[in-house]
């Protein structure tokens, strides 16, 4: 179940800019036991939501690497997003209104100081671990280098510590198609709708990638000249997409995504940025990704400096992370075994 915390404050952004009162949305699985030193903080990737048990199946319950009988496991929704923080879509205090166009940007150091501000109220002193993949392992770096104290382990999967060009360039292309929207600069919440199924459609080519379009989205009948399976599919994933998030989050999110780098006002560089961080920890790189190739992980576990590296094979590219739970889960028990103290 879903929970909201209202913070009694104001919350200036990196820009700037001020978030008066924010509101950050958040599941929780499990009990926190008396010493409070069983918390493990999931952080969720682009549109996703805090509900990591319904989208991260089999890696979150009884049971599971993620055990909901020993840890106490926290997921916030991202500032930005439109299930429950504050985002786009939210009333802006100052015109009664929603922000729409209006919403400030943010980055993912943001994402981070909202972050810090739950845990604060949930009286939280120590993460034993810290989990993100894809943008969601973007918040654990940049959480574990602010709070070095606070974050005791990390668990990185199908992630980079500064965003790419390649993926600055991917991100352009999908808010292109949502700019090409006719409606996208109406200020109503369906607006841009259209130009959101054709970014999700940009998107679904890196998640997944050339092997597991032809393995999974080929044709049998090789004579058809028209109606493919896979032209089904990206039809498919886009409408799906359109129902349950909004073209203004996903502008604002991809956005955050570009301004990810760990030395970014802190270090002379990503690796000296890296080096920095010590917490024991375990970096999972899937071999079919494109969007956040197994490279980035390599120079992840490169400069951090008790960092274990894993490449899993999967046919399913950046998704892998999603979809291998059992590959997964394998390492990740490994690791948590070697690291637990409760």
């Amino acid at each position: 179940m879903t929970q909201e915390y209202k913070y009694d404050g104001n919350l200036t952004l990196e820009s700037g800019a001020v978030l008066v009162q924010p509101t950050i949305a958040y599941s929780t699985y499990g009990i926190l036991n008396e010493t409070k030193d069983n918390v493990v903080w999931v952080c969720h990737a682009l549109t996703a939501n805090s509900q990591a048990a319904d989208w991260w199946p089999g890696m979150i319950g009884k049971g599971c690497a993620l055990d909901t009988d020993r840890y106490f496991i926290v997921c916030a929704n991202i500032l930005g997003s439109c299930y429950g923080s504050t985002g786009p879509l939210s009333v802006d205090p100052a015109t009664s209104l929603p922000y729409f166009h209006s919403f400030p940007q943010i980055t993912v150091r943001d994402m981070v100081s909202a972050h810090i501000l739950l845990r604060q109220h949930l009286g939280i002193d120590t993460i034993h671990l810290l989990v993100g993949g894809s943008m969601g392992g973007y918040q654990a770096l940049e959480w574990a280098g602010i709070e070095n104290d606070v974050i005791k382990n990390l668990f990185l999967l199908a992630t980079s510590a500064a965003e790419s060009a390649w993926g600055i360039a991917i991100h352009t292309a999908q808010r292109l198609a949502i700019d090409a929207d006719a409606t996208w600069h109406h200020n109503n919440a369906s607006a841009g709708a259209k130009g959101l199924k054709t970014a999700r459609a940009i998107g679904m080519l890196t998640y997944r990638g050339y092997q597991s379009f032809v393995t999974h989205q080929t044709d049998e009948d090789f004579h058809k000249v028209d109606n493919y399976r896979a032209s089904s599919y990206i039809d498919y994933q886009g409408n799906k997409l359109v129902a349950r998030f909004n073209a203004y989050s996903y502008w604002c999110l991809t956005k955050a995504m570009d301004s990810h780098n760990i030395a970014r006002s802190k270090t002379a560089s990503v690796a000296e940025a890296l080096s920095q961080l010590q917490q024991p920890t375990l970096v999972i790189g899937i071999d079919t990704d494109m969007l956040c190739p197994f490279s980035e992980q390599q120079f992840i576990a490169a400069y951090i400096p008790n960092a274990r590296l894993v490449k899993i094979k999967s046919a399913f590219g950046h998704d892998g992370f999603l979809v291998e739970v059992k590959k997964i889960s394998k390492h990740l028990s490994a690791f948590i075994k070697n690291i637990r103290h409760i």
